[in-house]
């Protein structure tokens, strides 16, 4: 491929890829998504990547398009590998593209759209990848562009491009059907009119752990009888702590062999494991071995450090001779498929199998303390509601320790602290930062005005005390001077809802089939 004087690469694949971003951005179902009707190699052309409805669309301009997107990204400072953008479904939005772009064409086609000649030259004519360095279209670096970096000769290219501009101008037909009414845009203003913001503070159990002292065995009885169900129900949920295989903390120096390792490979290395362990039997720190000389990248930094191993990781050779060993202990050179391996047995914990009756106090101790805990919650934010409604704000009462509160900070409470939300609508039941909590939105909209809500809410694991500081009502001055934007944004919306409605029944009414293999052959089998 030949770069030319003045030409930015970047900006030479402009026209078709403005052309389709305007097509697939507003007829795209998602990413990884796929509105084909069949996928299979068998009914399209060796050299086509889907037909649709008999015509096939070539495996260059899959290729091409492909190409084109992983510029676009890497133009906008996203140099995203192919392979993940693959995993994440993007050559799907790109078949998309190619497939819709074919489907508008042909339906303009039907309905007599055609673009003329002079929207045409327009087009062409405006594209500075064919003007001259003085300025202005130029024909003979049109011919060498297309030569050179679309590989098309003019007429190919002015064919795919008036088919391109069909599609849009079917789009527009289509547009041009999505009337919305005065009644939709009221519609619209009452539901995103209707707004409050928030203040909230929650009260978790976990802030009050440290204040909850253990039972007294009197207590502990007590409680052991009138929550039998909870305590079971806890041993099943945790059974897995309580019913544990034999295990070692271990860690290994490797020396790596390869898959087919020869006879001769084997022995230089178990020549190499055995030298290692000659140091380590002289003296020398085990950890500081693996550091210096492991083969293992996972564990080598770290002085070939495996954590908790259980038996049935390992293969058998390796876990009995590691399993024999007792605390401190290092085994001999141990051939698996993976090399050669020294390791050393830092600590051992035995099998468990504790029943009901062995941990049953343990396990009621435990949630004796987290129902205490959430006592003292529900009492401390039924205080500062109190607090709250004798005049006191709650970001008064609870400032947060740092700039920002920890839960917008993404860190563990260790206290209650006042969060101010955005402003929210009462379309759905969760409160911005908090989450799910219905009873609480209703609450924030029955209020008509900024004030405390009156009850602590169960949210969670915990409770909250929150007050309406800001509450925006939907109301006739407020249409009017929001009435144009409103019926743009409806307007837009509708046109979207009626196009991704007339490619839905364009693809269920005609026949899309795609071949996998060539798609596969341009981004790589998932």
């Amino acid at each position: 491929m030949t770069t030319m004087d003045g030409l930015n690469p970047r900006k030479v694949f402009s026209l078709l890829f403005i052309i389709g971003i305007a097509v697939v951005f507003t007829l795209s179902f998602g990413p990884g998504s796929s509105g084909f009707g069949s996928t299979g190699p068998a009914t399209t052309a060796p050299g086509s990547v889907a037909k649709v409805n008999g015509k096939e669309i070539p495996l260059r301009d899959f290729a091409t398009a492909w190409a084109r997107q992983m510029s676009f990204l890497r133009s906008q400072g996203s140099p995203i590998p192919e392979s993940v953008a693959r995993q994440f479904g993007m050559h799907n939005q790109v078949m998309d593209r190619l497939v819709n772009t074919e489907l508008l064409a042909q339906a303009a086609e039907q309905r007599g759209i055609t673009p003329s000649d002079e929207e045409l030259r327009k087009l062409i004519h405006q594209n500075t990848d064919f003007h001259a360095k003085e300025g202005g279209f130029d024909f003979s670096r049109y011919q060498q562009v297309l030569r050179d970096f679309y590989r098309k000769t003019p007429q190919e290219f002015e064919t795919e491009l008036r088919r391109q501009l069909a599609a849009q101008k079917m789009i527009e037909v289509v547009r041009a059907n999505a009337v919305v009414s005065d009644d939709e845009v009221r519609a619209r203003y009452e539901k995103d009119g209707n707004q409050a913001k928030v203040v909230f503070a929650r009260f978790l159990p976990t802030m009050f752990a440290d204040k909850v002292t253990a039972p007294t065995p009197a207590q502990l009885a007590d409680w052991k009888k009138a929550h039998e169900k909870e305590i079971k129900d806890y041993y099943e949920a945790n059974r897995f702590v309580y019913q544990q295989p034999e295990r070692i903390r271990a860690r290994q120096v490797l020396v790596k062999l390869p898959p087919e390792a020869t006879a001769e490979q084997k022995a230089e290395a178990l020549k190499k494991a055995e030298a290692l362990k000659k140091e380590i039997d002289g003296g020398k720190d085990f950890a500081t071995v693996a550091r210096d000389s492991s083969e293992d990248p996972g564990s080598k930094a770290r002085g070939g450090d495996l954590g908790w191993v259980e038996r049935g990781s390992w293969e058998p050779a390796l876990a009995d001779a590691a399993f024999a060993l007792t605390a401190g202990g290092v085994t001999q050179p141990v051939e698996t498929k993976f090399g050669v391996h020294l390791v050393k047995v830092e600590e051992k914990q035995p099998a468990q199998d504790k029943k009901l009756e062995e941990v049953q106090d343990e396990i009621a101790t435990t949630l004796f303390k987290q129902e205490r805990a959430k006592e003292l919650a529900k009492t401390e934010a039924e205080k500062a509601l109190a607090t709250v409604q004798g005049g006191k704000t709650l970001k008064e009462l609870f400032p947060p320790e740092k700039e920002q509160p920890a839960l917008l900070r993404f860190e563990t409470e260790t206290r209650p602290e006042a969060v101010e939300t955005d402003s929210f609508t009462a379309e759905g039941e969760a409160v911005p930062h908090l989450g799910p909590a219905p009873a609480l939105v209703k609450a924030a909209f029955a209020a008509t005005a900024p004030q405390v809500l009156g009850e602590t809410f169960p949210v969670g694991e915990g409770f909250v005390v929150a007050q309406v500081v800001e509450r925006q009502k939907p109301d006739a001055a407020g249409f009017e001077a929001k009435k144009d934007t409103l019926r743009a944004q409806a307007q837009q919306a509708k046109q979207i809802e009626v196009t991704e409605s007339f490619l839905k029944a364009l693809k269920k009414n005609g026949n899309v089939v795609t071949n996998t293999e060539a798609i596969d052959s341009v981004v790589g089998a998932g």
